[in-house]
């Protein structure tokens, strides 16, 4: 009896280590990971192109859907752009596009913020130089910048807004399925691809398109000033090749992003100011997107 007290107090012992080895082992790695990232948050500030002596241009890049699930947020580029325009020793500002189009309210955010910028550093011209696509709300982006260069085989323009979704009300009645929609509000069930077409509601759908694609006219407009060609087909949804683009106004000449940095800005040092989204947020974003799309049978008007 005294052997087997003995070993169980002896267990609990050694339990007892393991848990404190344990305990010990998860707070040194704490520390530590806490550490690391303070060390490479000061490496990061070190690193920040605001602290860039000489004459150069600041590039920030727009890279993908505005406002998608993988692509362009608004917040990080207005928070580039205002750590752009109030760089030391920036010449000029330079947006590089690569965007099909997107999210109409993100793509005004960008538009408003760079016209502030541009009104509070009259000094600082901002430039956009076009990738491979500048459609849609890349190009609602690109028309607030002074001057669009392009490569003669970039495509550019698209001036329009869509809304789009699917109807199964015809293979619901195959499979005989039957659609049971309560709603608080005669329209809450809006555009409901499972219910029968409402020409009611299809009109005001139509209502919102024209009104985004007015919205999105006026800005091309404001932006482009006597610099836009009026003619047929210009703000229908179209798109054109960069040398079309050129003709009708909707961009300025063909260049590079080195050629804009060294024969436009005269700044041919080019420094990346684009801020990178975190993984937080973008895991957030995401998450954000995917509830939203299982909510809406239907996509809210885009710029694509």
């Amino acid at each position: 009896m005294e052997d087997k007290t003995i070993e169980r107090l002896a267990d609990a012992y050694l339990g007892e280590l393991r848990r404190q080895r344990r305990g010990r082992f998860w707070w040194r790695f704490a520390f530590f990971t806490v550490l690391l990232l303070t060390l490479l948050g000061w490496w990061g500030d070190d690193q920040h192109p605001g602290g860039m002596d000489g004459a150069h241009t600041a590039l920030i890049e727009i890279h993908g859907e505005i406002g998608g699930q993988e692509g362009v947020v608004a917040d990080a580029v207005i928070y580039s752009l205002n750590e752009a325009f109030n760089g030391h020793q920036v010449k000029g500002v330079v947006l590089r596009i690569n965007s099909p189009g997107g999210s109409p309210v993100a793509a005004g955010q960008i538009y408003d913020e760079i016209r502030r910028q541009r009104a509070l550093h009259p000094n600082i011209p901002v430039y956009t130089v076009v990738d491979e696509i500048c459609a849609s709300g890349g190009y609602y982006i690109a028309a607030a910048t002074d001057k669009i260069f392009v490569d003669k085989a970039s495509l550019v323009g698209s001036i329009g807004v869509l809304m789009d979704g699917f109807g199964f009300t015809e293979v619901m009645k195959k499979v005989g399925v039957e659609r049971r929609l309560l709603t608080a509000g005669e329209s809450k069930g809006f555009l409901d691809p499972f219910s029968p077409r409402d020409a009611t509601e299809e009109q005001h759908a139509r209502q919102l398109l024209a009104e985004a694609h007015t919205q999105f006219i006026d800005a091309v407009r404001e932006g482009r000033g006597k610099r836009l060609k009026a003619q047929p087909g210009v703000f229908s949804g179209l798109i054109w090749h960069g040398a079309s683009s050129i003709k009708l106004g909707l961009a300025d000449g063909l260049g590079s992003l080195e050629f804009v940095a060294r024969e436009v800005v005269k700044a041919e040092e080019i420094v990346d100011y684009t801020q990178p989204e975190d993984l937080a947020d973008r895991l957030t974003r995401q998450l954000g997107v995917a509830i939203g799309t299982s909510l809406k049978p239907w996509t809210t008007p885009r710029l694509h």
